[in-house]
């Protein structure tokens, strides 16, 4: 199979899953654990636990943290075209979890110093690469969107397919699905979930070749400009977690469709990885050994 070249965040997780609500000026207990995370990492992570060839391009810090989140990915299998920088730390988002929903805190840091040289240094390291996915977070910041914008450029030109996450609904609605879909437009996957299609043109597939909606509990949704929609539903799940179970999807998704799946088959597989990763806290991969003890934790309430 190809390689598959993803692009954007590197984040630390401090992921809180808490059983009651945030008791305002006091304190609410949590299950609290610091891991790696970021959508794009975490991708890439998915991808390659599932065999497939990956790339990740992004920027860390040279603090700790950066040292422990290229170690995670590399130990994971992820070939890391990662660039260290001085002028700002690793990105951090803090993740309040609870009952099937997440808030995040988010400190981009490095994350927002990606450049267009980072993007020609990867994909000359990669000529094996036959696909190309954006986090939709490169282009919603200023800073690191002309970044992501020459990525789906420097991509196509080299003939790979190209897809993007829209990534998050507050952002996207503050700058407007309008100029979001023109920094997309002629990519061939565009990937969001319920929220974040809200916010987005009814148009869509007059600028892309396909659309995946996630829809979390209710499955997911394919739709293209010349042939009826496609839908499946979820995978039954017991849900400890929602974070990163949008990237895992991503990943299922990619890694069936890339290899020749067609639309029922690759939204069958993103739903089974995200089913995979809802089972744990935290947004990246796990043994099966590991994720039949947190299941079977959850389900004798313990």
């Amino acid at each position: 199979m190809s390689r598959i070249v993803v692009v954007g965040d590197v984040m630390t997780d401090v992921v809180a899953v808490h059983g009651s609500p945030v008791a305002r000026g006091t304190d609410t207990a949590a299950q609290i654990e610091l891991t790696g995370g970021g959508g794009a990492a975490n991708t890439a992570a998915w991808l390659a636990d599932l065999g497939v060839p990956v790339t990740l391009v992004g920027v860390v810090g040279t603090d700790p943290a950066g040292s422990a989140r290229l170690d995670e990915l590399r130990a994971a299998g992820v070939t890391c075209a990662v660039r260290r920088t001085r002028e700002a730390p690793t990105g951090t988002v803090v993740v309040l979890s609870r009952a099937g929903e997440r808030t995040m805190l988010t400190d981009r840091g490095a994350n927002a110093t990606l450049s267009t040289v980072d993007i020609d240094t990867a994909l000359a390291e990669a000529p094996d690469a036959g696909h190309l996915h954006l986090s939709g977070y490169m282009l919603l910041d200023e800073q690191s969107r002309p970044a992501g914008r020459y990525a789906l450029r420097a991509a196509a030109e080299r003939g790979l397919t190209t897809s993007v996450d829209a990534a998050s609904a507050a952002p996207l609605r503050q700058m407007g699905g309008d100029r979001f879909l023109a920094w997309v437009r002629g990519i061939d996957l565009l990937l969001a979930n319920a929220d974040e299609a809200v916010e987005l043109p009814a148009e869509l597939a007059e600028h892309v070749r396909y659309t995946v909606i996630k829809r979390g509990p209710e499955g997911a949704a394919w739709t293209s400009r010349d042939q009826p929609p496609v839908e499946v539903p979820a995978d039954r799940a017991i849900v400890i977690d929602v974070t990163g179970a949008g990237d895992a999807f991503a990943a299922g998704l990619l890694a069936a469709w890339c290899g020749g799946a067609g639309p029922e088959a690759a939204l069958r597989a993103g739903t089974r990885l995200g089913a995979r990763a809802v089972a744990t806290a935290g947004a990246r991969p796990v043994p099966f050994a590991d994720l039949l003890v947190s299941v079977d934790h959850a389900g004798r309430g313990g």
